[in-house]
């Protein structure tokens, strides 16, 4: 018999759940609050329930696989024409769990991998960039051009200090101080995460093995297997998360059918990834395939790094 499909949606302290019982087709819709959640699935037997994919999922997507039930994710693209309110939400969840392809089983490596590593490092990133930025604007007020490059720019920001000394206002110069010090930290603490994320790769097989294959480098090993977790869950491979979203956007009727740019939604990071990689591949290899040749000289570059990213995830 088909398990009973639960839809859960999430909050911080109320939760809806609906459902239908699959023998007498009776719709329930019970609103339970936070400590009665766990308590409700622990006394039913084992069953399918689909979740959106928000805030606190993946938390009780771990709970809810404890006890034994099959728990899915769905994006939230097919939750949003339905009517917002949390009742309504539970119906459209509940709802678009029976579509094809809208959901996938999370496997509890995938929820319990240190993916947040790859979150935590690219904010750093962020704030790093934005730093040096910033550095760089507020020294061309005074005449000193940066060059490119951000270990390049941090020298070139040290020296123009030391120079500048004189001229610049000691509050001033004591800041910008304390914004090297600042980058220099985020240095550190972004090299620390990249540490961690390679004795993860060194002890994993399955990051050992993709590994291997050209334009997967560490980032894209161990965030494609910290996102996409449990291969088996997937039909096939235009259904992984990555490849799902490497393709055109299909638009038409009436048997013409138009493509347009790259879908948006999905992983963006790991899609990023895969698609620097596939750029990399295509500027230093010399010996590119006859075929790749060939659609480099009729396709624009990024086109082709898109395909070849699609073929590698």
């Amino acid at each position: 018999m088909e398990p009973t499909t639960i839809a859960i949606d999430l909050a911080k302290r109320v939760f809806q759940v609906h459902f239908a019982e699959p023998e007498t087709g009776v719709i329930h819709s019970k609103v339970l609050k936070r400590a009665q959640l766990k308590p409700f699935f622990a006394n039913r037997a084992r069953c399918r329930v689909v979740m959106e994919a928000c805030g606190s999922a993946h938390h009780w997507a771990r709970q809810l696989y404890a006890l034994g039930h099959d728990v899915r994710l769905i994006a939230a693209q097919f939750v949003r024409p339905y009517v917002k309110n949390d009742a309504a939400d539970a119906a459209a969840i509940c709802e678009a769990a029976q579509r094809p392809a809208c959901g996938s089983s999370p496997s509890r490596r995938k929820l319990s991998r240190q993916c947040p590593l790859h979150r935590m490092r690219q904010q750093l990133v962020r704030i790093r960039v934005m730093q040096v930025n910033q550095l760089r604007g507020l020294l061309y007020e005074f005449g000193v051009v940066l060059p490119q490059g951000r270990r390049a720019s941090i020298e070139a920001a040290r020296a123009a200090l030391a120079t500048l000394a004189d001229q610049l206002p000691t509050t001033l110069t004591d800041s910008l101080q304390d914004q090297l010090s600042r980058l220099l930290a985020l240095d550190e603490q972004i090299l620390r995460i990249e540490q961690r994320v390679t004795e993860w790769r060194r002890g994993d097989e399955a990051c050992r093995r993709i590994s291997e294959i050209p334009g997967v480098g560490l980032l894209a090993a161990t965030a494609a297997v910290a996102v996409i977790g449990n291969v088996q869950t997937f039909r096939s491979g235009a259904n992984l998360p990555p490849t799902s979203r490497l393709v055109p956007r299909q638009n038409g009727s009436g048997g013409k059918v138009k493509l347009g740019g790259l879908i948006k939604r999905g992983d963006v990071y790991l899609r990023t990834l895969l698609i620097r990689g596939a750029r990399l591949v295509i500027a230093s290899s010399k010996h590119l395939p006859e075929r790749m040749r060939n659609m480099l000289a009729r396709r624009p570059t990024n086109v082709v790094a898109v395909a070849l990213a699609n073929k590698v995830a």
